[in-house]
């Protein structure tokens, strides 16, 4: 354990008890239900010692004289969530602009994040030069009020400039030869993460050629980075695992996968993010989806996007979208390779797209994956878990966030209802705490 403060209590404890005297801003939450991330099941009338900012113990009937106590009876505390796919700082009313990446605009959304219990966001690909500055590696020294922000610094997409235009910032290389001086002009950002884009868009747009995708892979682990991969088809996703990619950042959406890729996945320790949310929202406003008037879902949107959303207008399009069919059954795909690949036993992380685009909302997207996890057949106590302690793992902070457990750091949310019993319970957010102490209320 890194903190000298906690090590020392955990001695005192360990030799006298939990009736040492607390040192000054000692906390504990009493009699909580806590799940904890870890995929273990609920423990109910727990406590939280929080010391520092950070978890020290979590135990039934804890004493500590001195420490401030927070009774939680009949509440329910989760580790805050994490999302390992998402994008900050281009959205603004209902455009996704360059021109929107702003110091004010991206605080802006990492204090949405964390009003919605997101203490920490990986940016996939999409940031720009300001967040090196200093800005993201004070978000993730809890410096500035908001979600942490992690980065994948400028992506990797084809010479063809339509896929991804506003993001102007990206790398193109057309020859293998162009690539390590590109992966080079990362290397200073020290991003999490390379992201590529290995699509075709439906057949729309051409798709990056296997010799750029291995190159970017080889040149970035010869840098000791981690490569993730936005992609479609399966025979892309086994194409991309025998190359060594680290993380699949979208579903496989073409077909059920197969038992070889299943395996290939698995003893290649790939991470596979599936971002089922983004493949709802491509036809859920063709007709009402159950949530659009929830207050929860309407808090998170930019103005402009519910009026956008809800004109009979919209919908009409997306029904008659000759892509409706293709996207509905995407979905459906997407849901069914989710429970495949997690009984096979490969990582699943929590990851959703959100902050792509308007209709791709911040916040209330990472809760709505949850609920589409469940869906698919996973547990609630599986899904928290993937969102907490899995997608940590994906962002390689594991040691500090991601599960209430000793010496993490104390990122938290209070619910008034067990997510157990209903994942949607995941909405009812009393208080996020991020290093031990309160910081948002939630959304309402």
């Amino acid at each position: 354990m890194k903190n000298p403060v906690i090590v020392l209590f955990l001695f005192l404890m360990l030799t006298t008890g939990f009736s040492a005297i607390a040192q000054p801003g000692a906390i504990i939450l009493k009699n909580a239900t806590v799940i904890d991330g870890t995929g273990e099941e609920p423990r109910e009338g727990a406590d939280i010692l929080i010391m520092d900012g950070r978890v020290v113990a979590v135990e039934s009937n804890i004493k500590l004289k001195g420490a401030k106590e927070i009774n939680l009876t009949g509440k329910t505390v989760i580790p805050s969530l994490i999302s390992a796919h998402a994008h900050v700082g281009t959205l603004k009313g209902t455009t996704s602009s360059a021109d929107n990446y702003t110091r004010e605009n991206v605080l802006r959304h990492l204090q949405k994040y964390q009003d919605y219990g997101v203490n920490a966001v990986l940016a996939m690909g999409t940031d720009r030069p300001l967040i090196f500055e200093g800005l993201r590696d004070s978000t993730v020294a809890g410096l500035l009020p908001g979600a942490r922000l992690f980065s994948a610094g400028y992506g990797f997409n084809t010479p063809d400039p339509n896929p991804g235009s506003w993001m102007n910032l990206l790398l193109r290389p057309e020859t293998p030869e162009e690539v390590p001086a590109m992966i080079d002009k990362l290397v200073p950002l020290k991003p999490t993460v390379v992201k590529i884009w290995v699509d075709d868009h439906g057949g729309n747009a051409q798709k990056m050629k296997p010799e750029i995708y291995q190159a970017i892979i080889a040149e970035a682990h010869k840098r000791n980075i981690r490569v993730a991969a936005h992609l479609f088809y399966a025979e892309d996703a086994r194409l991309l695992t025998d190359a060594g990619i680290d993380i699949i950042a979208h579903s496989i959406r073409d077909r059920p996968v197969d038992g070889e890729l299943l395996n290939a996945m698995k003893e290649k320790n790939v991470i596979y993010i599936p971002t089922l949310s983004l493949d709802e929202y491509q036809f859920a406003y063709a007709n009402q989806p159950d949530w659009i008037n929830d207050e929860f879902f309407k808090r998170s949107l930019e103005p402009g996007v519910y009026e956008m959303i809800t004109d009979p207008a919209y919908a009409e399009k997306i029904r008659t979208s000759p892509d409706y069919e293709r996207n509905s059954a995407a979905f459906r795909t997407a849901l069914i390779n989710l429970k495949k690949i997690m009984d096979a036993g490969v990582t699943v992380a929590l990851g959703t797209d959100s902050g792509a685009f308007p209709i791709r909302t911040q916040g209330f997207t990472e809760h709505l994956e949850l609920e589409l996890m469940v869906e698919a057949g996973l547990t609630p106590i599986q899904a928290i878990m993937l969102a907490t302690q899995n997608a940590a793992k994906a962002l390689k902070v594991e040691n500090e966030l991601g599960t209430l457990t000793r010496g993490k750091k104390a990122d938290l949310i209070i619910l008034s209802a067990n997510p157990a019993n209903d994942i949607k319970n995941t909405r009812k957010i009393e208080a996020v705490w991020k290093d031990g102490r309160q910081v948002s209320k939630g959304p309402l």
